[in-house]
């Protein structure tokens, strides 16, 4: 799958007829896929054609369109080559991880790496609780969580009407001279999964200092009721979902806490994998995009963390048929099939 799924530009598309251009998160967990099948160089060919668009603020698109001649979304980003948003700065754990395993990696792709992260921590930094935004929900990689169905409007969320409102946040975004995103007023929220990812990838670069501070601001937005943690965003209430246990990751006091859900079938609990959103929620659709079935890219990352669910993993992935997301009971394979990061299968499998 990997093989067929590169291109010539040095980037692996996620799936050809689907997703045919080169995301940033998907390509960071390319990356770690291509090291752990024994190609380094190609690995590092991925993460610098992911940065290759980076601006001189750090801001790394979350789209890039390599192709010679090949500009299909110009007039909806504002610009020719490249998304006007970004994704998590998965860089940094990838290069971490190309460092683990004896590749020696160049000192340019880490103070790109270092950069990018440094954007969001400057740039994107509140003033009110030391959490980081977003400026769209695209940016999280979450795109229809239940966590943001207060933003669809006062008569609840809809597909089609939450397409609508993710259009008209692109237009609300405020950028820095050179086209940098660095804030949007109409959506300020700083999302749990989110900066979780960004202390994790910054403490994998070395920036231990930042890393902690936004470890200890994730620590007062935990909700022991509910046992996860909650967005900065003080406009909505709390729901369930399993991006927002990521902090599980920089957060060791609430781990075992957040964690245990994972075994809990009326929780997070899944044969093939733990849904996308606690079984609990109104919202909870294990067949709906977002809403409740097993994302391989999240699975992975909760398995660092210490979850049981690296063999869930590989289950649903082989069920699934390597497919985009599954259904965590089924396996039943969903969305695009197949998907390069369930190829994630194999790293924990190795471990």
């Amino acid at each position: 799958m990997m093989h067929a799924h590169w291109r010539p530009e040095g980037y692996t598309v996620p799936n050809a007829t689907v997703y045919p251009w080169q995301w940033l998160w998907d390509s960071c967990f390319h990356a770690v896929v291509w090291a752990a099948l024994g190609e380094p160089a190609r690995a590092l060919t991925e993460l610098r054609s992911a940065l290759a668009d980076q601006d001189e603020l750090g801001f790394v698109p979350h789209v890039r369109y390599p192709v010679p001649g090949s500009r299909p979304h110009a007039s909806f980003w504002g610009r020719e080559a490249s998304s006007s948003i970004t994704q998590p700065p998965m860089y940094g754990h990838a290069l971490a991880e190309l460092a683990r395993r004896g590749v020696d990696v160049p000192d340019d792709v880490v103070d790109r790496a270092v950069a990018g992260v440094r954007f969001l921590l400057e740039h994107r930094a509140r003033d009110d609780d030391g959490l980081v935004t977003v400026v769209h929900p695209w940016e999280t990689g979450c795109d229809d969580s239940p966590r943001f169905d207060h933003w669809c409007g006062a008569d609840g969320w809809d597909r089609r009407r939450w397409y609508e409102v993710k259009g008209d946040l692109l237009a609300t975004v405020e950028r820095s001279p050179c086209g940098s995103p660095v804030a949007n007023p109409a959506f300020p929220v700083a999302p749990a999964g989110f900066n979780a990812l960004l202390a994790f990838n910054a403490a994998e670069l070395g920036l231990r200092h930042e890393a902690d501070e936004l470890a200890t601001a994730l620590g007062r937005r935990w909700e022991p009721n509910l046992l996860t943690w909650a967005d900065g965003d003080h406009a909505s209430g709390c729901v369930r979902t399993v991006d927002a246990l990521l902090p599980a990751l920089v957060s060791p006091r609430r781990r075992a806490e957040a964690l245990g859900q994972f075994d809990d079938d009326a929780a997070f609990g899944g044969r093939f994998g733990p849904p996308a959103v606690h079984r609990a929620e109104p919202s909870f659709d294990p067949r709906s995009y977002w809403r409740g079935p097993v994302w391989p890219q999240l699975t992975y990352l909760l398995a660092l963390a210490g979850a049981p669910v690296g063999d869930r993993l590989v289950a649903g992935a082989v069920a699934s048929g390597l497919a985009e997301y599954w259904h965590p009971d089924s396996g039943e394979g969903l969305g695009a099939v197949p998907q390069s990061w369930a190829g994630l299968a194999v790293v924990v499998d190795g471990a």
